[in-house]
């Protein structure tokens, strides 16, 4: 079969293997709806929580972002990994145990005030909409390429794909589906590795392949430090970015994974509180087989870049490249008219333009495996950025019914209400998501890298703040979230879109990057929020209680109370 074959059979399987799951475990109640009813197994909220967390920043984009990037490419290694061991040790057994459905709830009820869940519930759609800007993307790319359709039209279709089973099912429905999608997105991501993996160094093993030799004997990456060099580029493994911006996006990315709203929700779907703990053990071991994995892709797939492309006729040039030149994510422009491709680091000789988010994809066509192993990575980056966004569209249409009309606009709402607003919500969710997929502020990693700094600057403080120290109350944690979030909201805009006079990578201000931003404001927000606790009311008697509660060990209540 031809490659749109397979694709459109792979994906037509998958796609109805979500749908048939979101119709059979369909929401009935709000608890299935938010939730999951709250009796998900370790194992299978690990396997859900792994497929949440896996966008198609890290199916699609990462790997790119590295092959690009080299050394500095990898905080994004380093700040998502590191930051979910953040979320599970610090953060998720103390939410569970606290046992709120959203952050907005647990910010609402810690520092009771409906002003500060009013805060949260904006922080949390900011964030939960730069991410899923990100996903919409990743559709997009998928469907531009295997699909022959544009990248509008393939936005569109994820939309009404995802709508279906997030509207429908809610996180019950969610949950299964993304057990589901989390197979289908690491097979596709492992079996071109292990294919490319053989093929250029022998070793099944793509983690310990790209840090071995080729048919020649020479180390895949000094290889790639030598091309490199020849073409003008930094030395892969060498970094250009300064320490502090190294250190900065490293922490944003740590400290705004901790704050992500969509992952959090996961720990409430399990029974108990050590259950959070298993299952967030589980799902960082299911996370480091595909975060272990991708700087070998990156490595493989720009020597194959660099030597399939660089210096050769354009005629001459392989399928591949005319195939993913007609979707405009890659291009040639003859600056000298000679006929060859002039593939440099000195853009005005330079003739190639690639856009990183297509190298996962474009790397099995690069290395001519076979075509249902090309179909099979379009099924599983269309399965990371469906999982993800479904559970970021829950986390909206949850903020807005349970949060903004439960909690505050209509306190005795029914809940068949509440399930409709839950998914009107959604449907409102989706439209908005759509557009930022159609029209995002950059390529899938540094959208979803914003996301991160917005959630490490409004969220973090407020979660750290409220679960270890007793004298924060509403007046630090209202105070500094709007600190947090309008200050890096006005440095994205300042920097990302050109808005209040623009600014150039000269004028950063301390040198960081608007991807490492988040953890300026994040520390403005520790330091508003303590300072304005320090002169205003202590918190109440019974919330200070609350919060020496939900550190106690589970059991010791029950030992205790015997």
């Amino acid at each position: 079969m031809d490659l749109k074959t397979w694709t459109w059979v792979l994906v037509g399987i998958t796609f109805s293997i979500y749908i048939g799951i979101a119709i059979w475990s369909r929401a009935g109640s709000t608890k299935e709806f938010y939730i999951a009813g709250g009796g998900v197994s370790p194992l299978v909220n690990g396997l859900a929580t792994a497929a949440d967390w896996m966008s198609a920043a890290s199916f699609i984009s990462m790997a790119g972002l590295i092959s690009f990037s080299g050394y500095d490419g990898s905080v994004y290694l380093m700040g998502w990994t590191g930051g979910y061991v953040l979320l599970a040790l610090l953060l998720a057994p103390y939410l569970r145990k606290f046992g709120k459905f959203t952050v907005p709830d647990f910010i609402g009820d810690r520092y009771y005030s409906n002003v500060a869940r009013s805060v949260a519930v904006v922080c949390a759609l900011l964030v939960s909409f730069t991410y899923v800007a990100g996903q919409m993307r990743g559709v997009g790319l998928v469907f531009s390429r295997f699909l022959e359709v544009d990248i509008n039209t393939g936005v569109i279709i994820g939309m009404i794909i995802v709508l279906f089973y997030a509207v429908l099912g809610g996180m019950k429905g969610i949950t299964y589906t993304q057990v589901a999608q989390y197979c289908v997105l690491i097979f596709a991501f492992m079996v071109p590795a292990i294919f490319i993996s053989i093929q250029m160094t022998g070793n099944p093993i793509p983690q310990i392949g790209f840090g071995g030799y080729d048919s020649e004997g020479v180390s895949l990456l000094e290889k790639l430090d030598s091309l490199h060099r020849d073409l003008g580029f930094a030395a892969y493994t060498s970094g250009s970015k300064s320490k502090l911006d190294v250190f900065f996006i490293t922490a944003a990315l740590m400290v705004g994974t901790a704050g992500l709203p969509h992952v959090i929700v996961r720990f409430f779907t399990v029974k108990k509180v050590s259950d959070a703990r298993k299952s967030a053990g589980w799902a960082l071991l299911l996370i480091a087989i595909l975060y272990t994995t991708a700087p070998a892709i990156a490595v493989f797939s720009r020597i194959n870049l660099i030597e399939t492309v660089s210096n050769k006729d354009y005629e001459d040039l392989p399928s591949w490249f005319k195939n993913w030149e007609d979707t405009g994510l890659i291009s040639f422009n003859d600056k000298n008219s000679d006929g060859k491709v002039q593939y440099v680091a000195d853009p005005k000789v330079n003739e190639l333009i690639v856009d990183k988010d297509i190298m996962v994809l474009a790397n099995p066509e690069i290395a001519q495996l076979p075509n249902w192993v090309i179909a099979l990575v379009a099924a599983g980056a269309l399965a990371a950025a469906l999982s993800t966004a479904a559970g970021l569209l829950l986390v909206i249409s949850a903020s807005v019914s349970h949060d903004l009309i439960k909690k505050m606009v209509k306190p005795d709402i029914s809940e068949k209400g509440e399930l409709i607003a839950a998914r009107l919500a959604a449907v409102f969710a989706v439209s908005v998501a759509g557009y930022f997929g159609i029209n995002p502020p950059d390529f899938v990693a540094a959208t979803v890298a914003l996301a991160f700094g917005l959630a490490a600057a409004s969220f973090f403080p407020a979660i750290i703040l409220g679960i270890f120290y007793k004298r924060m109350n509403k007046e630090g944690a209202i105070s500094g979230m709007i600190a947090g979030i309008l200050l890096m909201l006005f440095y994205m805009l300042k920097f990302k879109f050109d808005w209040f006079g623009g600014g150039t990578e000269r004028e950063w201000w301390f040198g960081v990057s608007p991807e490492g931003f988040g953890t300026v404001a994040m520390i403005v927000n520790f330091g508003v929020s303590i300072v304005i606790s320090k002169f205003t009311p202590a918190p109440p008697k019974n919330v200070q209680e609350i919060v020496e509660s939900i550190r106690i060990p589970s059991g010791a209540g029950e030992a205790i109370n015997h």
